[in-house]
């Protein structure tokens, strides 16, 4: 006999230098480490080399934590930032925003070809592939650190959430779902290799218009244009999705396959050691990073986990805190 869902997951899977280590941020880390991979795996198709791939995915990497952050800092939290404004880029105190990572990997991918002489498009058709795995795990990880709760229901399969009262959708888990969902799409309809662009319009009109049905069972504490502000990004991305796919609906297979051609690789370079290694340690040090990333809104973390990590160095890591860490969760 199923029941409800008790909550009990701790978000915390380890410490280092006195920081939390998350499995939302694991998340993020695996995320960007499946970029690397894919891109690695069809590189010499794109006319990608070792090094650029290392570029890109790091690219990738700082336009998600930068788009993530500042799209929750002023679309989200903006009435606490305002009063700490040195606050912003301190992660680890929590706030990302999924439309904000969105947001960031375009701007991030279009950096890139521009400065790689590539196609967006080319690179984008690629790119929605390891994009959907990365949102799909990062909505695991929402899941594992107990946030973003959905409405109050008596469906068996309802969640008790540490810090919501009553048992509620869990509705990360059915966009997480989405997400893996058009994961496959994507991958099959690869296969019939679309024109230019089609696969990126796939995605931004199925991951727009999906979401607006799964928050439909989300309660969103921001409005935005007279409703739930994730609402608005989403009736927009999917407005977008859809036209783009007609946009892009008129080009040929062929100009597809004699773009690709085109640009494939037939011999990589010479590789500078140093150089790649050097991105080595920079694509480490923000897999690494990412870790110290959680999910909860900025003011809610001391709250939530001073009592079940006591230990923890709260006048450094969460200078918006006052005094003592509250006993219990709010």
């Amino acid at each position: 006999m199923y029941g409800p869902f008790i909550h009990r997951i701790d978000p915390v899977f380890g410490e280092f230098a006195g920081f939390y280590l998350w499995f939302y941020g694991l998340s993020y880390s695996l995320g960007f480490l499946s970029i690397f991979l894919w891109f690695k795996r069809v590189r010499t198709k794109f006319g990608l080399t070792t090094d650029a791939v290392y570029s890109l995915t790091i690219y990738l990497a700082v336009g998600v934590l930068v788009g993530g952050r500042l799209v929750e800092v002023f679309f989200y939290e903006w009435p606490y930032y305002r009063e700490h404004l040195r606050h912003i880029p301190f992660v680890w105190l929590g706030g990302m925003s999924t439309h904000g990572v969105l947001l960031g990997v375009v701007i991030a991918a279009w950096l890139f070809c521009r400065l790689q002489g590539k196609s967006l498009l080319l690179i984008a058709d690629q790119l929605v592939i390891p994009g959907s795995y990365l949102m799909g795990m990062g909505r695991i990880g929402n899941f594992i650190d107990g946030q973003i709760v959905g409405s109050i229901t008596n469906v068996w399969w309802a969640v008790q959430f540490p810090d919501a009262p009553g048992f509620r959708h869990p509705v990360v888990l059915y966009d997480g779902a989405k997400n893996f969902f058009i994961l496959g799409l994507l991958l099959l309809l690869r296969r019939s290799k679309p024109a230019l662009g089609i696969l990126t319009a796939h995605f931004i009109f199925w991951y727009g218009f999906l979401r607006i049905f799964v928050d439909l069972f989300r309660e969103y504490p921001t409005i935005l244009f007279g409703i739930a502000t994730g609402q608005a990004f989403n009736i927009f991305m999917a407005a977008l999705g859809a036209f783009l796919f007609f946009w892009f609906s008129r080009k040929q297979r062929a100009a597809h396959a004699q773009s690709v051609l085109q640009t494939a690789l037939v011999s990589e370079p010479p590789i500078d050691l140093r150089r790649v290694w050097l991105k080595r340690i920079v694509l480490a040090s923000l897999l690494l990073f990412s870790l110290t990333l959680p999910s909860d809104w900025t003011q809610d973390i001391p709250a939530r986990y001073g009592k079940r990590h006591p230990g923890m160095h709260y006048s450094r890591l969460y200078p918006h805190v006052q005094g003592n860490i509250p006993a219990s969760s709010k």
